[in-house]
């Protein structure tokens, strides 16, 4: 196969580009799918990125922090300290290998949940029609597309019946575009190219049979991909990590300037002195934090999917326990989504047949969007015995959004009978099409204001009886007649079909448990304002609490932005409105998740703080959401959050206790370097103490999270942050000065004792305040995991013993401690375990103030 635009295949007649791909209209077999496959790779431009070991495993040692470690091992091997390079060696090496194992572990795991959720297409294999996934078309393959769909490659309309694609992603032109089989000018532009659909885009309207020509990288999304991939927008949680980076990087640079001036001053070897401060920057980083994201993030990943929740992008999870406003749409949300037929009636409000055999036929033909409105009337008509015998299809005129209706042109067996257009859909927009009203006689009276208000009144009665109504209307036209969209007019108002879907049972008791959890939920609905204020009454929700698609035109965003916060139905809304809504509610200070589904779903899924989608949903929806719902039930969604609140928790207490505990060390240290004769740590002691101190903070993904953290939304604070590691830190850096004072003036320490002495304190400290700090309750009344329990407590065993290993111990530069020493230092160990737990209970006893914006509910 050659590039698109070397084959200008838009300027080729179907039959020579059948010849050419070697295809046919009724498509490939699988032995030559198979043989093309491998010529010419999958159907991926690469923005889904499989993680691979090697990749994976030198990214580890791309971190500055890492960067920073060789560095110091290269100047160690310039000065031949050979010992001290193979430590330094072997710790990175240690980390990255530790880190690595974690990330790989965590990012196959997350892998496989989102091939669970990887796109197919409507494929004709040697005839057959049949599901493929998406990444497996090669150029020659016919694929189906209905509205909803997304394309899957660039291809030629073999067959459209009002076709309309959304193709922004490449031109830029929000409003769909018609396409229709043909051939176009050699030089047209993408956006001229009227007989092709290129990957990307949206089925907005109608049904299409497409031949794929190119695939992947050669299609005209593949060839700009740098340039139209869209980064996805940047979460809390991301920007809440990047500001946290750049302060710690600019309190390193101060310290480790500081360090290294201040040991230059004092006459010190600048090798040592710059290993030293090496490892004082590196022990003020919390190093593992990438590792300990992914990690955290796919343990909750797997735990959502556990509850039915499939995670597509892992920083949505931080964003679902952030997330204070559900937007949602009622069917199958707060309704039961087993949509049945009531009654078909006529004008007047009675029973009839021929209102429900219209409905029948329309439903029957549809080729469209799938829908369970359609599904409830097929049912029905099958159930009743039903058949269309006797009715041929001459054609549709497909549903979208603009007209709300859709119309089947039939005839029956002869081909001199009239051509009879059968429409149902939004009763507003199907009235505006009607000049006419059937009454219950047969006959047709003109629609004046009198009916008009009358079928007005009685479309209002169902609604308010729970009744979801479509118009039905009919037109006879003259035998063989071409009919277009234009011909929807003058048409004959036959009745109502009416629908119902009870409300969930559970449905008030879910959404009183997202209110328990700060998340208020709101229902945004095409809806008429009767029926949707009759669930919402009965799911207690306030049906006065009400905004119109109407009302809502009329606002500026300002005044929306105002009304919806204390909006709870938006009813009779149209589908570019529900973006909008979104975006005012953001506005208002709030983080927005919205649940959806539908084509008219996927800009409001996108520009939500976190979209959500259902596994049944259409791809645009799908492929625009975060989370996907293997149920449609605000329950698991429930889970979700209270989940996601959790992972958030236990990610910010790595980097809150990791941080305070390492800020204090180093303060201390940095303080204390030029008070005494000799480094009060070696650069190997830190770079140790800080891989030791890391070991149980994988664990940290498996804690548990008290109750009460779960009970609010949480969001980054940086500031919170920064004051919690200040605060803990020179708490630390109290008990170091009680140490170093101990040692130096009780003790007489030595270099050698000195230094054993406060690493095996600074790493004894470090263990214990990450259990003390893991929980705001008392930390006897909160049990830590066990596998965060078991680690801490290991490690803890190889702080102790270490000095006392032979070959190991001379190696870090340790000594074995007096029994006096190593009660002192233990002594001081449980000291600072007390004062940091009353300190812990004096800093939370202060924020008494509820706020959003919570950073460290540890």
């Amino acid at each position: 196969m050659t590039k698109a635009h070397e084959t200008l295949y838009w300027a080729v007649p179907i039959d020579a580009l059948l010849t050419r791909l070697a295809a046919s209209a009724q498509g490939l077999a699988d032995g030559e799918v198979a043989a093309r496959l491998r010529r010419i790779g999958p159907n991926s431009v690469g923005g889904e990125h499989r993680t691979s070991a090697p990749g994976l495993l030198l990214r580890q040692f791309a971190s500055p922090l890492v960067l920073i470690l060789l560095f110091g091992a290269g100047v160690s091997l310039v000065l031949r300290q050979w010992v001290d390079a193979s430590i330094i060696l072997a710790i990175v090496l240690g980390s990255a290998l530790l880190s690595f194992v974690q990330e790989y572990r965590a990012s196959h795991a997350v892998d496989a949940l989102r091939q669970r959720l990887a796109l197919t297409s409507r494929t004709l294999r040697d005839g057959a029609e049949r599901s493929v996934a998406s990444d497996a078309l090669v150029p020659g393959d016919v694929v189906l597309l209905a509205a909803g769909n997304l394309v899957p490659a660039d291809g030629v309309i073999l067959e459209a019946n009002d076709f309309l694609v959304t193709e922004a992603a490449l031109t830029g032109e929000s409003l769909p575009v018609e396409k229709a089989p043909g051939e176009v000018a050699a030089d047209a532009p993408v956006s001229g190219r009227s007989n092709c659909v290129f990957m990307g885009s949206a089925v907005r309207s109608g049904t299409a049979r497409v031949l794929i020509v190119e695939t992947g990288c050669h299609t005209q999304f593949g060839a700009v991909a740098a340039r139209l991939r869209r980064s996805e927008p940047e979460t809390d949680f991301a920007r809440g990590v990047r500001r946290f980076g750049m302060m710690l990087l600019n309190l390193m640079i101060v310290i480790v300037l500081g360090v290294l001036t201040v040991n230059q001053l004092l006459g010190r070897p600048i090798a040592e002195s710059l290993l030293f401060a090496v490892a004082l920057a590196v022990g003020l980083s919390p190093e593992l934090l990438p590792a300990i994201v992914s990690v955290t993030l796919a343990a909750g990943a797997r735990h959502l999917a556990r509850g039915g929740v499939i995670v597509r992008r892992l920083e949505a999870i931080e964003n679902l326990g952030s997330m204070d406003v559900l937007c949602t749409d009622k069917t199958g949300t707060l309704t039961l989504g087993a949509v049945s037929l009531a009654e078909a009636i006529d004008s007047t409000g009675q029973p009839s047949r021929r209102v429900r055999e219209a409905g029948y036929v329309n439903a029957w033909f549809e080729a469209g969007i799938a829908n369970p409105l359609d599904t409830a009337l097929c049912a029905a008509a099958k159930s009743e015995g039903w058949t269309a015998a006797g009715l041929r299809k001459l054609g549709e005129i497909p549903y979208d959004f603009q007209r709300r209706r859709l119309s089947i042109i039939v005839g029956d067996a002869t081909p001199q009978a009239a051509t009879r257009i059968v429409t149902k859909g939004a009763v507003t927009d199907v009235l505006a099409v009607c000049a006419f009203v059937a009454q219950p006689d047969g006959e047709a009276h003109p629609l004046d204001g009198a009916a008009r208000a009358a079928l007005e009144e009685l479309s209002r009665a169902q609604g308010e009886a729970g009744l979801r109504l479509l118009g039905v209307a009919e037109r006879l036209l003259d035998a063989g007649a071409r009919v277009t969209r234009e011909d929807e007019c003058a048409m004959t108002f036959l009745g109502f079909l009416a629908f119902v879907d009870p409300p969930k049972p559970d449905a008030a008791k879910a959404i009183a448990a997202l209110e328990a959890l700060g998340i208020v939920v709101k229902v945004i609905s095409g809806d008429n304002r009767h029926v949707t204020a009759y669930v919402a009454r009965a799911v207690g929700l306030d049906p006065a609490a009400m905004l119109t698609g109407a009302e809502v035109a009329k606002m500026s965003d300002r005044a929306l932005a105002h009304r919806a916060r204390a909006t709870q139905l938006f009813v009779e809304i149209d589908p570019q409105q529900k973006e909008r809504i979104v975006r005012a509610l953001q506005g208002a200070g709030h983080s927005v998740g919205f649940l959806g589904d539908g084509i008219n779903d996927a800009p409001a899924l996108h520009v939500a703080d976190v979209g959500i989608s259902v596994d049944q949903a259409v791809d645009v929806a799908r492929a625009s959401a975060d989370i996907v719902l293997l149920r449609r039930d605000l329950d698991v969604l429930r889970q979700g959050v209270e989940d996601g609140r959790r992972t958030f928790a236990n990610t910010l207490k790595y980097i809150a206790i990791t941080t305070s505990a390492n800020f204090g060390n180093m303060v201390s240290m940095a303080l204390m370097t030029p008070l005494l004769p000799f480094l009060p740590l070696l650069p190997k002691q830190i770079l140790l103490n800080n891989f030791l101190s890391d070991l149980p903070s994988i664990a940290i993904s498996t804690d548990r999270v008290d109750p009460e953290h779960v009970a609010r939304p949480q969001r980054w604070d940086v500031r919170e942050v920064r004051r919690f590691m200040i605060v803990f830190g020179l708490v630390s850096s109290c008990f170091d000065g009680m140490t170093f004072a101990l040692l130096l003036l009780v003790f007489h320490a030595d270099a050698p004792l000195f230094q054993t002495a406060w690493f095996l304190v600074s790493l004894l400290t470090e263990l214990v305040v990450l259990l003390v700090m893991r929980t705001r309750r008392p930390a006897l009344r909160s049990r830590p995991s066990r596998l965060l329990l078991w680690s801490t407590v290991a490690v803890t065993g190889v702080a102790l013993l270490l000095p006392w290993v032979p070959g190991l111990a001379p190696l870090f530069g340790l000594v074995a401690l007096t029994p006096a020493m190593l009660a002192a230092s233990l002594g001081i160990v449980l000291g600072y375990a007390v004062a940091t737990e009353l300190a812990k209970q004096l800093y939370y006893r202060r924020q008494t103030r509820p706020t959003r914006r919570v950073a460290l509910r540890t």
